[in-house]
Formats: C-alpha cells, structure tokens, sequence
C-alpha cells in the first residue's frame, strides 16, 4: 500500500479506523514535520471531534509539534538517569548553544541509553552517549556544516 502523501489522503485513510486521532496526526507530523494549525479543522470534521479535542491531544504530547522544526533535530535526554550524571546541565548548555540556530531542541524522556548518560539523539536516527558539552559543540558544528 503506497503512503499517503497529503493531509486529506492521510485522514481519509485513518478515518474509519477506531481510535483514529493519533495515526493521523503521527502520519502528519512524519509527513511534513510538524501539524500545521490550519489541518485541526479539517481533521475535525473528518473524524467527529472537535477543533479543542485535536488541539489537547497536540499540546499534551511532546512528541507533536504545532511549527516546522529547524533543519535539524536534536534531543536531550531529561530522564533521571541523564540528570543524575549531567543531563540538566547538558540541557541547559544546549538552550544557549542553539539559540538562532536551524538545529530545533527537543527533550525527551529517555533515549535508553541509561548507563552511559548523558545522552542526545540526532534526527530521530543517531544517538550518542556520554555526551558533554564539547561534544555536543562538536556535533552541532558537524551539523551545522552539512549543506
């Protein structure tokens, strides 16, 4: 089955499906990045909710993200484990580090890398452990190099 490839082909293949909110906005968000404001009526009305019941669910997870993210993506770990080895800290070098930048900052409860915190992951594929904040520089620079 081919992947639908626009917001409408997207609701329309999750319509009838129980449960049917997060599989649309999950495709969404894989789709384009983010879930676009003017998608929460549409989806609505596809699906017999309400414009705030869609919006809810959007804010209440993390995950979602309501504007296009930077050209890249990276994550914090915040889960105990991180924070008990230097992840607060981390976090915290990473708001400065990346203020103006076209890398979006996200946190994250647990990469599962517990052992060998603090750790990051970068768009959603690569993950790094015992990182610190030269080696978060580091990764930011490489990232920001790439064309």
């Amino acid at each position: 089955m081919e992947k639908p490839t626009t917001i409408e082909s997207i609701i329309a293949a999750h319509r009838d499906q129980p449960g049917a909110l997060l599989p649309v906005l999950h495709e969404i968000q894989h789709l384009l990045g983010y879930i676009p404001p003017d998608s929460v009526p549409l989806i609505a009305k596809a699906l017999a909710l309400s414009r705030a019941e869609i919006h809810g669910v959007i804010s209440y997870y993390a995950h979602f993200r309501q504007t296009p993210p930077g050209r890249h993506v990276v994550r914090v770990c915040c889960a105990e484990a991180c924070q008990a080895v230097g992840g607060e800290a981390l976090a915290e070098h990473a708001r400065s580090r990346l203020t103006g930048s076209d890398v979006t900052l996200e946190p994250v409860y647990c990469l599962g890398l517990c052992a060998c915190g603090p750790s990051v992951q970068v768009n959603e594929t690569t993950l790094h452990a015992q990182v610190t904040p030269e080696k978060f520089d580091a990764l930011v620079a490489a990232l920001e190099a790439k064309p």
